[in-house]
């Protein structure tokens, strides 16, 4: 059966457009270690100061969640996408420009943190020029590779207008499409928070118990490891095949806040379906008094 899973897997990202095999997705170190000169590329390391001042990739920049997501505060939702110009500017002072080959690096922080920021930068238009190294910094560094105390001196790029693309959708849309032919509205977060035993939220803003009517559960954590890399192609496929998800459907993902989901969206796109996020997540819909069930 596992043979026969990998097949389909594999059979299935192949006839994806090129961009969306898992190839064009995802790089190993040495892919890295042999580009690491290249004067186009732009590393972007994923986590906090702490982290990246204890060692990181040679070269690589550092950006957290914060750099690229709009301002918290009062009413305004958590990990939400900046407005294009704002995103543009954010990542012109990483140094990205129209050259740029960007890679994206997971750390401590977890692989979802590393997913949302590859997930902003496709939404940006710059998704075919950015890919996730298959391994965190730690692997890097226990495979002999060097690392670096030093942050490189980074000169603005030049980077055009962005050509966002529409690859977010809000609460609406998912109630229109939550039981539409050729879409699946996914639940990222971790099985106790879809079957209700568990709730998310703060204690002051608690979110519903349950899921969004109709959604399927496919947590981040069964498509990725506790290593910070993407499953087995074999294992992508059986949670998506258990889920319902059919070659040429749509994936609709949210989690709590849009982080988590962009890591079953990012191994969605591996075996070459069609993603899209809700970025108001269960937060939003917990606000929108949106229609909830229970695992039963």
């Amino acid at each position: 059966m596992r043979v026969l899973l990998l097949a389909a897997a594999l059979a299935m990202a192949m006839s994806a457009p090129a961009h969306a095999r898992p190839g064009g997705l995802v790089v190993p170190t040495d892919w890295l270690a042999r580009r690491i000169a290249d004067r186009d590329l732009v590393i972007l390391q994923v986590g906090d100061r702490a982290g990246y001042e204890a060692g990181h990739i040679p070269g690589a920049r550092l950006v957290t969640l914060a750099d690229l997501a709009a301002p918290m505060g009062g009413e305004a939702l958590t990990l939400e996408m900046l407005p294009p110009q704002a995103l543009r500017a954010r990542l012109a002072a990483l140094g990205v420009s129209d050259r740029s080959r960007i890679v994206v690096v997971p750390t401590r922080e977890g692989i979802q943190s590393a997913t949302r920021v590859v997930f902003t930068l496709d939404a940006a238009g710059l998704g075919r020029r950015t890919v996730l190294l298959g391994a965190p910094t730690a692997a890097w560094a226990a495979e002999g590779r060097p690392l670096s105390k030093d942050a490189p001196a980074i000169a603005p790029g030049r980077l055009s207008p962005l050509r966002m693309r529409p690859l977010v959708v809000d609460a609406d849309f998912v109630r229109r499409h939550a039981s539409a032919p050729g879409y699946v509205v996914v639940d990222a977060r971790a099985p106790d928070f879809y079957a209700g035993t568990r709730v998310g939220g703060s204690p002051q803003r608690p979110h519903k118990s349950g899921h969004i009517a109709g959604a399927k559960s496919v947590p981040f954590a069964s498509v990725t490891t506790q290593d910070l890399k993407l499953a087995a192609p074999a294992e992508i496929a059986a949670k998506f095949k258990a889920a319902g998800v059919k070659r040429g459907d749509t994936v609709i993902a949210y989690c709590h806040v849009g982080q988590q989901a962009t890591a079953t969206l990012f191994a969605a796109r591996t075996l070459g379906l069609k993603t899209l996020l809700y970025d108001g997540s269960f937060e939003e819909w917990s606000r929108l008094n949106g229609a909830v069930e229970r695992a039963k």
